[in-house]
């Protein structure tokens, strides 16, 4: 059982990011990216280094630290919150990848609010 167990774990990990394996995952860790926009939110550039990303958004400019868990996961915090949400980290797992864009998923602090969507490295 406990190896049934083991394997299970190994084969979703294994699986929980689908990856073209001609994509150098590193690429997305720096330069400029866009998120068309969507149903509940606003396009959205930003500029990222390894672990400084600067968003562009509606009529703000907001500065989030970014620490990477490994290739696929990420946590994005305000530099400077205004909100209590803005205090809360922002937990991103990388679902998918190509040559120029990444789908994900985001999560807000310990919330059920769930952002879904696709970054496209434009530079």
């Amino acid at each position: 059982m406990k190896n049934i167990i083991i394997l299970v774990i190994g084969v979703a990990l294994l699986v929980s990011c689908k990856r073209d394996s001609k994509v150098n995952i590193e690429n997305f860790r720096t330069g400029k990216f866009e998120i068309p926009a969507g149903d509940k939110f606003e396009k959205t550039i930003f500029t990222r280094n390894d672990s400084l990303q600067i968003e562009i958004y509606e009529d703000r400019i907001d500065s989030l630290s970014i620490k990477w868990k490994n290739n696929f996961n990420y946590t994005l915090r305000m530099l400077n919150p205004i909100t209590e949400l803005d205090k809360e980290p922002i937990n991103v797992k990388i679902t998918g990848i190509t040559s120029t864009s990444y789908d994900f998923e985001a999560i807000i602090g310990h919330s059920n609010y769930k952002q879904e969507g696709t970054v496209y490295k434009i530079e």
